[in-house]
């Protein structure tokens, strides 16, 4: 059976389940890859070590923006839809790291529209580093039923203000 997380069942400050992952060359440079990212510091460890003076090949910036909506996703279940995702880069991910990735539920709300809304902090961190700080607006069930990949228009609007404090749960 599916599960299906809606809006009741998230409540502000939840932690969200923790994801760590060990960060191998294949993970950077597939991740390089599928974004059509051929700069060479992501898959060159002698163009990222003597041109570029890093410790070797690291994570581009779409490969972590996979990486937090896959782990935003994997906490929703299906029918989360991300609306919108702002982070900043402090440091760089390599091969031979473990980053872990923690969440924080920061509010919950429903807009005009009646579409449930979750806002979340994430930071991916590796060991006692904070690489990137991630903040993150996440459609999700009103209830069962409800489905916000349906929502378009009038309907979806990821980056509308909360209209009253009464919207807030």
């Amino acid at each position: 059976m599916e599960r299906v997380l809606t809006i009741d069942q998230v409540k502000p400050g939840a932690e969200l389940p923790e994801l760590g992952y060990d960060v191998t060359a294949t993970t950077v440079v597939l991740g390089a890859l599928a974004s059509r990212d051929w700069r060479p510091m992501h898959h060159d460890r002698d163009f990222a070590q003597i041109r570029n003076g890093t410790r070797d090949i690291f994570l581009n910036t779409p490969n972590q923006a996979a990486w937090f909506e896959r782990y935003l996703t994997d906490w929703t279940g299906p029918y989360g839809r991300l609306g919108r995702m702002k982070f900043r880069m402090r440091d760089s991910v390599f091969p031979g790291d473990r980053m872990v990735f923690r969440g924080r539920v920061d509010a919950v709300h429903t807009d005009d529209a009646g579409c449930g809304w979750a806002d979340v902090t994430v930071k991916l961190s590796v060991g006692d580093k904070l690489c990137t700080e991630c903040t993150a607006r996440i459609a999700l069930p009103t209830a069962a039923g409800d489905n916000p990949w349906t929502r378009r228009g009038e309907r979806w609007k990821p980056d509308a203000e909360v209209g009253t404090a009464s919207a807030r749960r």
